[in-house]
């Protein structure tokens, strides 16, 4: 995958990360007073593994269901996987990441395991 892209999609991942983080202040007033107490550089890694039972309280489930898609994806990233199925190694292409910058199965593989699932 061409780096341009991938650099592409580490931005993106970063504006959604940062935007779930800033609705997320605006709207619950506990995680609010949890984000005084970082340091601003310190929002970003909020969702990162080491976050507190607080901050998971403080979240719904949802929000915190994205928020640790985006840090895996920014993790393929680094690590280098980024674009690349979890399941059959195939690349997702790109229409596919443009639209869900954290996907982490190819289509094929997301339709199978929805058929799976129901």
């Amino acid at each position: 995958m061409d780096q341009r892209f991938v650099d592409k999609m580490n931005h993106t991942l970063l504006d959604l990360k940062q935007e779930i983080i800033t609705n997320l202040t605006n709207t619950n007033q506990e995680f609010k007073e949890i984000l005084e107490g970082m340091d601003p550089k310190d929002q970003v890694d909020v969702a990162s593994d080491d976050i507190d039972r607080r901050m998971m309280e403080a979240i719904g489930t949802q929000e915190l269901k994205h928020l640790r898609l985006i840090d895996a994806a920014i993790n393929r990233i680094r690590q280098g996987k980024y674009g690349l199925c979890a399941k059959c190694g195939k690349k997702i292409p790109k229409e596919r990441l443009e639209a869900i910058p954290y996907a982490v199965l190819c289509i094929d593989c997301k339709a199978a395991e929805e058929r799976r699932n129901r």
